[in-house]
């Protein structure tokens, strides 16, 4: 069983940086894929962006390319989600999510295990 632990969420300004990360316990975290999802007060959880094992290949949703992308420390076991020119509209609980093959996928229902998401806020 895999257990993963958000960290690193907080308040910044629009227009700045955010970098969560998630720490992963368990498993085999080098042959895993994961996701990062969003959850916006009263809206569904959506997908925001996901990246293979071996760290080479990601995708994200079409409102954050360009601005987040998704490094991986498979040493570390460590995922991050890196979010630049945030917008009020970022504004969500993000939660990272693992899916125990090593293909990403943009499906919530394909992810085992998840986060206990992290608050992000984007406010002047």
């Amino acid at each position: 069983q895999v257990q993963l632990v958000e960290s690193g969420g907080g308040l910044v300004q629009p227009g700045g940086p955010l970098t969560p990360s998630c720490a992963a316990s368990g498993g085999t975290f080098s042959t895993y894929a994961m996701g990062w999802f969003r959850q916006a007060p009263g809206k569904e959880r959506e997908f925001v962006g996901s990246i293979n094992a071996g760290g080479i290949i990601t995708t994200y949703v079409d409102s954050v390319k360009g601005r987040f992308t998704i490094p991986r420390d498979n040493a570390k076991k460590s995922v991050f989600l890196q979010m630049n020119s945030l917008k009020p509209e970022d504004t969500a609980v993000y939660y990272c999510a693992v899916r125990t093959t090593t293909y990403m996928s943009s499906r919530l229902t394909d992810f085992h295990s998840w986060g206990q998401g992290t608050q992000d806020t984007v406010s002047s």
